[in-house]
């Protein structure tokens, strides 16, 4: 691990405090035996991020130097290419499909490229690729990326690379990210969530989680009811086939009806899985990207289990997925 002295990508890159311990770079142990099961980097510029997204941690305009900042509410400690490859052995992109036969997805910013730079990442071995859009509508999305923050990301830009994306590298190998807790609702959510899969992409979702000295650090994380709740509906309308029509919602937006039968709910509740991480796919179908404890702290009570919630989580769950919490 090392300082930022003017060391750049390709040479360098960061990587998350996650993957270091699992890879042995840095000292430390996951709550409950969870793993990483993804190798997650950055590219790494000594000027920064010059985007200013509201809840990000690597914000502008947040205090402090670049190199200290936080991301997802850990530290991204920054390693030559050469000790990553040593204990992974694989490097960037390109070198990732020569050297290995693992999934490759990228998560792109869509404001700096081009379709002919998609097109470019998948003749060059990337299997799939991640657009966070993460706000659901477009007046949030200006609020906290775009013209409210005077940072350069527009949601037109952003849903024409998810578009495009799906064209390139085909059904299902573009995912977005949704963050639940932005000022949404949950009705919002699910018919975010439902175009995206309409057209073919996968939904990851986060849950907020301020980052101290962030614009956003005084914000609350949403209800985990809400939570539960989006997270079950994002199942139901993957894996179910549920449509968002079928659903109702209160006054407030909050999810009052699923569109199935009560017994139908609870199998789906108690399988545990909808309140999994969901992420990127490794070469089993099973989801390799799950950021453990990425946006909460490890506990009974997750925003997104990195394991199968056990029979104490399951009853934690099935208590409170129906309270309807005032906003």
């Amino acid at each position: 691990m090392t300082k930022d002295n003017g060391q750049q990508s390709p040479d360098y890159a960061r990587i998350s405090t996650a993957t270091a311990m699992s890879l042995g770079l840095i000292p430390g142990r996951f709550y409950r035996g969870a793993k990483n099961r993804c190798a997650n980097l950055l590219i790494h510029h000594h000027e920064g991020c010059a985007a200013n997204c509201a809840y990000c941690g690597l914000n502008k305009r947040r205090s402090g130097a670049y190199d200290e900042k936080t991301f997802i509410m850990v530290q991204w400690p920054l390693f030559s290419m050469d000790a990553i490859i040593e204990a992974i052995t694989i490097t960037m992109t390109k070198r990732l499909k020569e050297e290995t036969a693992i999934p490759i997805s990228l998560l792109i910013s869509p404001t700096v490229l081009k379709r002919d730079d998609l097109k470019a990442m998948r003749e060059a071995g990337a299997d799939k690729i991640g657009v966070a859009i993460d706000l659901a509508t477009p007046e949030l999305f200006d609020l906290y990326r775009g013209t409210g923050v005077s940072g350069p990301h527009t949601w037109e830009n952003y849903w024409q690379t998810v578009q495009d994306g799906l064209e390139i590298f085909g059904e299902r190998n573009v995912g977005i990210h949704l963050m639940v807790g932005m000022g949404e609702t949950e009705e919002h959510m699910v018919s975010t969530m439902e175009r995206a899969w309409n057209l073919g992409a996968v939904n990851h979702l986060f849950s907020f989680y301020a980052e101290p000295g962030s614009t956003l650090e005084n914000r609350p994380q949403p209800p985990w009811p809400v939570y539960l709740r989006v997270q079950l509906a994002r199942f139901l309308l993957e894996e179910r086939a549920v449509p968002a029509s079928s659903m109702s919602f209160d006054n407030e937006g909050h999810i009052i009806d699923f569109g199935l039968r009560h017994e139908e709910i609870m199998e789906a509740i108690n399988l545990g899985t909808p309140f999994m991480t969901g992420g990127c796919l490794d070469e089993d179908g099973e989801v390799a990207c799950n950021r453990p404890f990425g946006n909460c702290l490890p506990g009974e009570k997750q925003w997104n289990y990195p394991y199968p919630p056990n029979e104490e989580e399951l009853t934690l769950i099935r208590d409170h997925i129906f309270d309807i919490s005032p906003d």
